[in-house]
């Protein structure tokens, strides 16, 4: 055992000497914060405003699609001036609901309209808008004592949408296919604005637009009688598409009711109520069985672990297949079984490369939890509530023991591997298989925490191989005890069956030369 400690800490501290190591190591973090800012980044300004115009041949129709996209732009100052609001609150009004808050000497005026952005998001957004827009909305959150002193001045999303008025070889008496080229050459072509800027859409609304399509009663509810055209080179991004059609779509709706006698306040009323939804628990203790967001995120937090177990342990097992097969190429495999035995050497390599995958792992959960906790905060309420899942869920104990698990199943299968190829190119013929098997469970983590207990989440987890990898994506669902008890046996005999499996192959295919070994003299040695 004295000379399989010594091969471990000879691999241990080979592998954490390596570039490859530290990229690893500070890749991960830099990959997180990636993902968490970039979106937002190029939400906010990398994403160009779009330059559209509108060729509006019903004469009536463009200042309705202007006032549906200027409320889409006030609903992101909404939602901006909320968020800005929530980052500069003072600490001691951090943790409160605003209607819950003692405001002595706050106007009653100033209150209602808080109380009355608390409610329903369409109503929230009505008394925003009602009370003047954000600056009058910070101003007297100011005015309340709420916010913090000392803090940026408060900057509006810009507009992600612009319309121009038709250009000159764009007019109303263009018809039919003469209309479609001009359009299409132009915008294929690039046509720029006089700022620089090109061209993203022409929209062209019909003059029978709303129009009934049947006379009588069953023109009101008929739909639209024609197609607004909406011509882009770029179909990707269809957000302006999205708010010129809800646009016009409220704008039917309007008409056919006002055609059909309703009152257009009442219906606005009735609308703008909603059947709210509560979703409960039945596990939970009385009185908490409400689910909150913490809920949410434990539920499908194991998925991101899953995903980061995957990684993990492609990482190392590759690491533990490179190291061998190089060492075998280069006969350094040689000297060191003049020293000791294949089994204290096998038994090294697995030790040693373990403690650089729990390294690594526990690098990469360190650097997770600093950066949830940096970000953690009043603003950020899915941060805060996922580094409250991560730290008390039990989580990262369970992750850490399936990582162990998978990491001595695959890696005895690895190591065997290595063991009977001279080269990488060698071991890709066998490695083929082994991926394919592994893509499992990326497949299905996100189908089995929608069923965690089902059939094929109990299956999967009842396959050594898919074991930790499942198990892992139903710990928040609190599986049957005899599942985790029963897989986990099965995981620790599995581990037992395939490195004994693999020290045979490995004993007689370390100091092979040549051409890999056959099938059939694998299962020879297998035997023997």
């Amino acid at each position: 055992m004295r000379y399989a400690l010594l091969i471990a800490m000879r691999e241990f501290s080979e592998n954490v000497q390596t570039k490859g190591f530290w990229i690893g190591i500070f890749l991960f973090p830099l990959i997180l914060m990636v993902a968490i800012k970039v979106p937002q980044f190029l939400e906010e300004r990398a994403t160009p405003t779009r330059w559209f115009t509108l060729l509006d041949q019903s004469g009536e129709l463009s200042k309705v699609v202007d006032a549906g996209l200027d409320r889409s732009h006030q609903w992101r100052v909404f939602e901006a001036a909320g968020k800005y609001v929530k980052k500069h609150t003072k600490p001691e009004y951090a943790s409160k609901q605003i209607v819950d808050l003692n405001l002595e000497d706050t106007p009653a005026s100033v209150l209602d309209v808080i109380r009355d952005m608390q409610d329903q998001e369409d109503q929230r957004f009505d008394a925003f808008m009602a009370s003047g827009g954000a600056t009058v909305f910070i101003e007297m959150m100011e005015d309340s004592g709420v916010l913090e002193a000392e803090r940026p001045e408060f900057e509006p999303p810009r507009q992600r949408f612009a319309r121009i008025e038709p250009p000159q070889w764009l007019h109303a008496g263009l018809q039919g296919e003469q209309l479609d080229e001009l359009i299409k050459e132009h915008l294929v072509d690039g046509w720029e604005l006089e700022s620089g800027d090109e061209l993203f859409a022409v929209v062209v609304i019909p003059k029978d637009l709303l129009a009934p399509k049947k006379t009588g009663l069953a023109g009101l509810f008929g739909g639209a009688s024609a197609e607004v055209d909406y011509w882009s080179t770029n179909q990707a991004d269809m957000a302006l598409r999205e708010a010129i059609s809800r646009s016009l779509d409220g704008e039917l709706h309007r008409r056919r009711y006002a055609a059909a006698g309703f009152d257009e306040g009442i219906v606005s009323s009735i609308q703008s109520e909603r059947v709210s939804v509560k979703s409960l628990d039945p596990s939970k203790e009385a009185g908490e069985e409400e689910v909150s967001l913490a809920d949410r995120i434990r539920q499908y937090a194991p998925v991101g672990f899953v995903y980061l177990l995957w990684i993990a342990l492609m990482s190392v097992v590759q690491m533990l297949l490179n190291n061998t097969i190089e060492e075998k190429s280069n006969r350094i495999i040689e000297v060191l079984l003049s020293s000791v035995t294949a089994g204290e050497l096998m038994a090294g390599k697995l030790i040693g490369i373990a403690g650089v995958g729990m390294t690594m792992l526990l690098a990469w959960v360190g650097s997770l939890l600093a950066i949830l906790h940096w970000q953690a905060g009043p603003e950020a309420e899915f941060a805060t509530k996922l580094l409250e899942v991560v730290q008390e869920s039990g989580l990262l104990l369970i992750f850490l023991g399936y990582f162990m698990m998978a990491y001595l199943l695959y890696s005895g299968i690895f190591l065997a591997i290595g063991s009977m190829c001279n080269t990488i190119k060698e071991a890709q013929n066998f490695m083929g298989p082994v991926m394919i098997l592994m893509m499992v469970p990326l497949l299905t983590m996100m189908f089995i925490p929608k069923d965690p207990n089902g059939t094929l989440a109990t299956v999967l987890s009842w396959i050594p191989i898919y074991t930790p990898f499942v198990m892992m994506n139903r710990a928040a669902a609190d599986p049957p005890m005899f599942d985790l008890v029963g897989t986990t046996i099965l995981g620790a005999v599995s581990i037992v069956v395939v490195i004994w499996l693999a020290g045979k192959i490995f004993r007689y295919a370390i100091l092979r030369t040549g051409q890999p070994p056959r099938l059939l003299e694998i299962f020879r040695w297998l035997r023997s």
